[in-house]
């Protein structure tokens, strides 16, 4: 599991550094993107979205932290890369 792993952003050849980092990486395959807020928005989840398609990681978890019961607080997300 790596913390706050750097993600690079690839724009026509060029490495574009953009600030973005990923929370959590669990075996190089999971992104996992941790919240406290009162709930969650389309804009978080637009943000595992693009996190996924950039990194090209196929499962990414939307974890909120601010539930009364942390069920309740995730969301999976799946992203297919075309072929």
């Amino acid at each position: 599991m790596e913390r706050q792993k750097e993600l690079p952003v690839i724009y026509r050849g060029v490495k574009v550094d953009c600030g973005y980092r990923l929370d959590l990486l669990v075996e190089n395959a999971v992104i996992v993107e941790l919240k406290s807020v009162e709930k969650i928005d389309r804009i978080h989840e637009a943000q595992v979205i693009s996190y996924l398609k950039l990194s090209g990681k196929p499962v990414g978890l939307l974890m909120n932290f601010n539930v009364l019961q942390l069920v309740k607080g995730l969301k999976r997300f799946a992203h297919t890369l075309p072929q």
